[in-house]
């Protein structure tokens, strides 16, 4: 039986005081070293966290299980990613510019421009895993299969694409060049198309447990896409690297932006 919809307010409710309850001790760790982009470091937790309280205290099946397992194997590579590639390299420069823009007073600022907007966001990117944890025990279907199978994709070429990221920037020489091989050939930025695929993927399954009913859950995906595409990712990341590394505006004219596909030999769209 499914839970009333009461039950799943109250559940949504405490799953944001839990987004929150890691967003303000991580916030005051964040005026001592100076360092809004702690942030980035307790991301997946904001949306990890709630997901794994909805299963729990709505009792969740079979399928919220599996749904659970791969949000919590994102969020344990994301945060371990984050933080190894920005361990002693102090306040990501997107934050520093944002400090700059919030002055005076930006640390307190902070609390709600930075840490609590993102404990927001990440709550809502939760919403898969409340609407079909609330979805009752509707049988497994092939768009689960589907929907898991677009997920897990996702995780691995979020994955593969951070592990050749992160080899090319060891490399010597690096910031004079553009990675455009492995599956940076076919895609500008398939570690976010493949962070999108997961969302989309368990979407898809949250859908498949609870029908037309809980489709505000798509909310989740459309909201980490807007996100990526035109918010904190793709916009922000080429909105003057073009200028940076001359290379790069060749890369832009034969390289997919987002979705992954041969690119142009002649260099033209």
């Amino acid at each position: 039986m499914a839970p009333s919809g009461v039950a799943l307010a109250v559940a949504a409710a405490i799953g944001l005081s839990i987004a929150v309850a890691i967003a303000l001790p991580t916030w005051l760790v964040s005026l001592a070293r100076r360092d809004a982009s702690l942030a980035d470091r307790v991301w997946s937790a904001f949306i990890a966290a709630p997901s794994a309280f909805y299963v729990v205290s709505l009792g969740g099946d079979a399928r919220a299980w599996v749904m659970l397992s791969i949000t919590l194997a994102w969020a344990l590579r994301l945060g371990v990613h984050v933080t190894t590639r920005n361990w002693g390299h102090g306040e990501d420069p997107r934050y520093q510019a944002i400090r700059a823009r919030n002055q005076p007073g930006f640390g307190l600022k902070s609390l709600w421009l930075v840490f609590l907007l993102q404990a927001a966001l990440g709550w809502v990117v939760s919403w898969p895993q409340l609407a079909a944890s609330g979805g009752g025990r509707s049988a497994w279907t092939a768009w689960d299969t589907l929907g898991a199978a677009i997920a897990v994709g996702g995780l691995l070429i979020e994955t593969i694409a951070d592990a050749q990221l992160t080899r090319f920037r060891r490399a010597p020489g690096h910031r004079d060049r553009v990675l455009d091989t492995g599956l940076w050939r076919y895609s500008r930025h398939p570690n976010y198309f493949g962070e999108c695929c997961v969302w989309w993927g368990l979407g898809l399954m949250a859908v498949s447990a609870g029908g037309v009913a809980v489709a505000w859950c798509l909310a989740s995906p459309v909201l980490m896409t807007v996100l990526l595409l035109k918010v904190s990712g793709i916009t922000l990341l080429e909105q003057d690297i073009g200028q940076r590394r001359p290379a790069y505006r060749d890369y832009i004219a034969r390289t997919s932006a987002f979705i992954p596909w041969p690119p142009k030999r002649d260099g033209t769209r």
